[in-house]
């Protein structure tokens, strides 16, 4: 059986973007763990409302948007 680990902090709420100047999205809830020990979080896009999964070693390499 596999053994259930909690995700380390998630920034729920803030608002980041994907690079310097990439688009804007809102941090959501952890969704699952990876095999690697990464998770897999929901974002949110802030212009178009869509939601997508996002690595979490990525996102806390993003910027806070401004």
């Amino acid at each position: 059986m596999p053994t259930l680990t909690a995700p380390p902090p998630i920034p729920v709420g803030r608002i980041k973007s994907f690079g310097a100047f990439g688009p804007k999205y809102e941090v959501g809830p952890a969704l699952h763990p990876l095999a690697d020990g990464d998770w897999m979080v929901e974002v949110k896009m802030v212009e178009s409302g869509e939601t997508t999964e996002y690595r979490l070693s990525r996102l806390m390499d993003d910027p806070e948007a401004r």
